[in-house]
């Protein structure tokens, strides 16, 4: 028969620099990172399609394209649920890097906010 035991770290051991590097400083630096270049990709995305929308807007103001309004919507609901499904992707996989998830969730929102 096998004895089933967990080792639980002493109290002591939780605020070990190991401890704590490995279980809150890595997944931060790695949410972090993960945040700040999904807002730099998020701002560019946006930037190249309004720039592809304003051309569109220039071809049909000179006659060489017809832009649909409905189409147009259609197109950003799209992309908008794209953007809700990859951050979701990216919350759930980083919140999977550590037992509890949180670091590495902190450190995606931070990311963000210095993005």
């Amino acid at each position: 028969m096998k004895n089933n035991t967990v080792d639980v770290p002493a109290a002591t051991d939780i605020f070990s620099p190991d401890f704590m590097i490995s279980n809150v400083g890595t997944p931060f630096a790695i949410g972090l990172a993960v945040g700040y270049f999904a807002k730099k990709m998020f701002f560019m995305s946006l930037f190249l399609c309004g720039a592809a929308i304003v051309l569109l807007f220039v071809g049909e103001h000179f006659g060489i394209t017809k832009v649909s309004d409905i189409n147009l919507q259609q197109a950003a609901e799209s992309a908008t649920d794209a953007v809700k499904q990859s951050g979701d992707f990216l919350m759930k996989r980083l919140s999977s890097i550590t037992s509890k998830g949180v670091s590495a969730t902190g450190g995606f929102l931070v990311g963000l906010k210095l993005g």
